[in-house]
C-alpha cells in the first residue's frame, strides 16, 4: 500500500495510500521530520497523524513532500537555504513552503530544490554555485524562485549540481554542471 517512496542521502521518505508519511534511517539533521528525535530508524516509522500526503522527494539531510492539498513542504538540513523556507535554520518537522496551494510535484538535489506548479510554471531555491537552479546566475535563494515565465513543465528531476525537465511537448531539458557531459549537450 505504498504509493511514493525516495531514496536521499542519509534518509528514505514514502507515502503510503492512505496519505500517511513514513521515514527510516539516519536522521541527525531532522531530515525524517520526527520532531528532533535524534535516534537512527531502521524500519519505516510513520511521522505525524496527518493523511493528507501525496509524494516526497529525499535528498542530502533534507526533506521534500508535496500534500494533496497542493501545498509544499520542507524539513532537515538548511544549509544555503535549501528548504525553501527564506532562512538557513534547520527544521526537525515538516514546514509549509509559503502559503501557496497549487504545487504538484518536488524534486530535491540534495543542495537545492525545484518543484513544478499546477499551472504549468517550474521553481527552484538553494544551492546554485553551478547554475542548476536555472535562473541565469549563480546567486543562492532561500524561497522558490520562478524560472522564466513558461507554462509548459510536466516534470523536474534534480541532481546534486544539475537539473532536468521535461516538457508537456515531451521535449527534455537540462543545464547547470556539466563537466562530465552529464547534461548529454555532447
Amino acid at each position: 500500500n505504498w504509493s511514493s517512496v525516495s531514496a536521499g542521502y542519509n534518509q528514505a521518505l514514502a507515502v503510503k495510500t492512505t496519505g500517511t508519511l513514513w521515514a527510516w534511517a539516519r536522521q541527525d539533521n531532522g531530515e525524517l521530520g520526527d520532531n528532533g528525535d535524534t535516534e537512527w530508524v531502521y524500519s519505516p516509522k510513520q511521522i505525524g497523524a496527518l493523511t493528507n500526503w501525496s509524494s516526497v522527494s529525499a535528498g542530502l539531510s533534507s526533506s521534500f513532500a508535496v500534500k494533496t492539498n497542493g501545498t509544499l513542504w520542507s524539513w532537515g538540513r538548511n544549509n544555503n537555504g535549501k528548504l525553501g523556507l527564506g532562512d538557513i535554520s534547520n527544521r526537525a518537522s515538516p514546514n509549509q513552503i509559503g502559503t501557496l496551494t497549487t504545487w504538484s510535484s518536488v524534486a530535491n538535489g540534495g543542495v537545492y530544490g525545484a518543484a513544478i506548479k499546477t499551472d504549468g510554471t517550474l521553481w527552484s531555491w538553494g544551492y546554485n554555485a553551478y547554475g542548476q537552479l536555472g535562473l541565469g546566475n549563480t546567486t543562492y535563494y532561500s524561497s522558490p524562485k520562478q524560472i522564466g515565465s513558461l507554462t509548459s513543465w510536466d516534470s523536474v528531476y534534480a541532481g546534486t549540481w544539475n537539473s532536468f525537465a521535461i516538457k508537456t511537448d515531451n521535449t527534455a531539458w537540462c543545464w547547470g554542471y556539466n563537466y562530465t557531459g552529464q547534461l548529454g549537450l555532447n
